[in-house]
């Protein structure tokens, strides 16, 4: 089985403006990567932000200068999944960005296409199969209206489930600090904006315990390092993907990984490929020829993780070691 993993996806807002959409209402904006996008049996991202037309109600914020509401078109379902995205993470921080009226709009935007989705407190979890497997997936964040990734027995019982009912568990986290300066997986606890944005590490450490057997983060918008535990593969964070008009894009921010994760019908780690791609502009991602992501990935997991048996060279390949 072969799981395709982005970071966050905001292909352009309607809201405060429809400047902040693409040209040509974004029908390429994933052109330049759909070849790689589709190379693969599932194919997940994170979707940063509701897809609703108008409407709805606006969150409101104490500092503006903090607060980004992101209403993307619902035709947008439809390019995602031309695209080849199969499944999209809706716990974070901006899928209530307008209320009720944009989570329902979202669930049936993306039931109109097919893409399943999960981590509303209204879908936890999503069991589907795949070249005759098991899929579960479920995701988790922080935030209001999404599962508590602080609510550890919650957290244990939804991927104890899973794991009793499915061949292959996919876990999504949104979660941890924002930005360049927080590269790094601390191991502790993450408190950005006085929010506990959670600790990543003893997180995928826990749900992998539980059975899950790939995780998935996203959400401090760069890129972070990968590690194996107990023959499972886990991606810290996998930044900001294509994110078009409202995002900062600035050196670590506009470059990010693709990864292509091969496993085991069990859900063990074979190996895995890295696509670097990067950001100009406004946004929408394009093949990074200078492989900046990779580079940071290899760096970051040497520094935060030595211990890891994952080896990552230059070409872009993730293996095993041998050695013991």
């Amino acid at each position: 089985m072969t799981i395709m993993a982005v970071g966050d996806i905001m292909p352009g807002t309607n809201f405060p403006s429809e400047n902040y959409l693409p040209a040509d209402s974004g029908r390429n904006i994933f052109k330049p990567v759909k070849h790689i996008l589709e190379n693969a049996d599932l194919t997940f991202g994170n979707l940063e932000g509701c897809l609703l037309n108008g409407g709805g109600t606006v969150k409101k914020c104490q500092d503006s200068t903090k607060c980004y509401a992101f209403r993307i078109p619902t035709y947008f379902s439809s390019i995602i999944k031309d695209a080849g995205f199969d499944m999209l993470n809706l716990a974070n921080n901006h899928c209530g960005d307008f209320g009720t009226a944009g989570r329902l709009s979202t669930k049936a935007s993306l039931d109109s296409t097919g893409i399943y989705y999960a981590g509303l407190n209204a879908v936890p979890t999503v069991i589907f199969e795949k070249n005759g497997l098991k899929i579960g997936f479920c995701s988790f964040s922080p935030f209001t209206g999404t599962v508590d990734i602080l609510k550890t027995d919650t957290v244990k019982k939804i991927v104890h489930t899973l794991d009793s009912l499915c061949d292959i568990v996919i876990v999504s986290m949104h979660a941890g600090a924002e930005g360049a300066k927080y590269a790094h997986v601390t191991k502790q606890t993450e408190i950005f904006y006085d929010e506990d944005r959670g600790n990543v590490f003893e997180f995928a450490h826990l749900v992998i315990d539980c059975g899950a057997d790939i995780v998935l983060g996203h959400g401090p918008h760069v890129t972070r390092a990968v590690e194996l535990y107990k023959d499972r593969f886990i991606a810290y964070s996998l930044g900001n993907f294509c994110t078009y008009g409202r995002f900062n894009l600035n050196g670590p921010n506009g470059v990010a990984p693709i990864i292509k994760v091969f496993v085991s019908n069990s859900g063990a780690f074979i190996k895995a490929e890295v696509f670097s791609i990067k950001q100009t502009g406004e946004g929408g991602p394009v093949i990074d020829p200078e492989n900046n992501a990779l580079k940071q990935l290899i760096e970051l997991t040497r520094a935060d993780f030595p211990e890891t048996p994952l080896l990552i060279d230059e070409k872009g390949e993730i293996k095993k070691s041998t050695i013991k």
